[in-house]
């Protein structure tokens, strides 16, 4: 099931952009501390190796061949900090230990003339320390010794941490700026969806012209969706109230007529009498009931065209026209009308079965209705040139020239006579030929007798 809770695209920018800026600011920090650590060690490590420097100069031999240190404490006051880090000192011989503090931890393995650093512990405190590798001459040889001089790490730990504090800060207003950025960037991007939600809830409800507000071209597509979809609404609201409007005038006479009936057969005097009250009803019942198959069959046809039927089929018109034909023959000959097809080949054009059949029963049904006892009616299929032709001609009394036109409108009747009817099986016709591209021609049938009704569609 589709979840319809609504969320905010605000937030949802934001937190798009929030979370991988913050994934990638924690990963640049592990690195800046690093660089720090880095960094520190590196300011640290030449002041130490400046401090060993300092006293390796102050090593000396005693007349009496033995190594003599005279400490220059400027040297070690050179790694005196705010932080208060400690330093200590050894100075080591070829006999071992001379000078400083003994315990102190020493780089083993340092060729002549060469330093090192490394971290260890001493008294429990980590330190950092370095050892350089010298010797002493006496002019006839030299004595090698190694000066280590060490200093807690309070200093460079908090040297790393200020490094890496003021960076967290400036990355932390670099999150947040850009934050407030796309805050009021989205903010004023949505302006124009806020005018378009004000525009169409300002909107009088039967107002369903297109909208014109201006919008960003991400959100045209939808503008045009709902533009498409309210002038299909708006299609389908005019073909409701096309339908209610000509339902209540064309069903208002036969109404009229079934409630006069009703009352004359209420008052007759006779049995004669209520029968042919009766029956006058009967055939408003039944008029009625034409007028509101017709009706929705109109309504239908507006629907179709409303949706533009796509997709449409290749339908056999022939085979469609003869079996609906043979369908109305008994009826024909029961009313003195003398029913034939013609038409052999299979003749296709593109259409929907269920309209179309709806427009030939129209025809078939205005020949039964209008022709008249004693006429011919003939149904037919053929081929003129790269059209399918539907013709329904007959030889009954036929539609007077000046009122051929009139007849294609609705609710206009174009045979005079006493037969009831509702105008509406030609405008039926024609609206259905033209939901598929066809073409309705009216004219008066051979000898000018009659009337000739052809449908031209293009060939499948």
């Amino acid at each position: 099931m589709v979840s319809t809770k609504p969320y905010s695209l605000r937030s949802r920018l934001l937190l798009w952009l929030l979370v991988p800026l913050v994934t990638i600011g924690l990963i640049a920090l592990v690195d800046t501390y690093r660089e720090a650590v880095d960094t520190a060690n590196a300011v640290s490590d030449r002041v130490l190796a400046g401090s060993a420097l300092a006293i390796a100069e102050r090593v000396v031999v005693a007349e009496d061949g033995v190594l003599e240190v005279d400490i220059p404490y400027v040297a070690l006051e050179m790694l005196t900090s705010a932080a208060q880090d400690r330093v200590f000192y050894r100075v080591d011989g070829p006999q071992g230990f001379i000078t400083g503090y003994q315990n102190l931890p020493v780089i083993q393995g340092l060729e002549q003339e060469e330093s090192g650093y490394a971290d260890a512990n001493f008294r429990g405190e980590p330190i950092r320390l370095s050892s350089l590798s010298r010797a002493a001459s006496t002019g006839a040889t030299s004595i090698p010794f190694v000066v280590t001089i060490a200093e807690t790490t309070i200093a460079r730990t908090q040297l790393a941490q200020t490094i890496l504090l003021r960076s967290a800060l400036r990355l932390a207003i670099l999150i947040g700026s850009a934050a407030a950025i796309v805050w009021f960037a989205v903010t004023f991007s949505l302006k124009p969806l806020y005018r378009l939600r004000d525009a169409i809830a300002e909107r009088n409800p039967d107002d369903l012209h297109p909208i014109e507000q201006s919008v960003p071209k991400e959100v045209r597509g939808l503008v045009d969706t709902v533009n498409s979809f309210m002038g299909r609404l708006g299609s389908a609201l005019g073909a409701m109230r096309h339908f209610t409007g000509n339902a209540s005038h064309q069903l208002r006479t036969p109404l009229t007529i079934i409630r006069t009936q009703l009352a004359l057969a209420s008052r007759a005097h006779s049995l004669e009498e209520a029968r042919q009250a009766a029956r006058m009803g009967d055939e408003a019942v039944a008029h009625a009931e034409r007028v509101i198959a017709q009706l929705l069959l109109l309504a239908k046809v507006d629907e179709a065209a409303s949706d533009r039927l796509k997709n449409l089929g290749a339908v056999d018109l022939t085979e469609l026209a003869r079996t609906l034909t043979a369908d109305r023959v008994t009826q024909a000959h029961a009313a003195g009308i003398d029913l034939g097809f013609d038409g052999e080949k299979a003749l296709f054009v593109r259409g929907e079965p269920m309209l179309l059949s709806e427009m030939i029963r129209n025809l078939l049904e205005n020949v039964l209705a209008y022709a008249g006892s004693g006429a011919e009616a003939t149904v037919k299929v053929v081929e003129r040139g790269a059209d399918v032709v539907l013709e329904v001609e007959d030889t009954g009394p036929g539609i007077p020239a000046s009122e051929i036109e009139n007849v294609r409108q609705r609710f206009v009747r174009g045979r005079s006579g006493e037969k009831p009817g509702a105008g509406l099986g030609l405008p039926i016709v024609e609206e259905i030929a033209a939901l598929f591209g066809g073409r309705l021609e009216l004219s008066a049938g051979a000898g000018d007798r009659g009337l000739r009704v052809r449908v031209a569609f293009a060939a499948a």
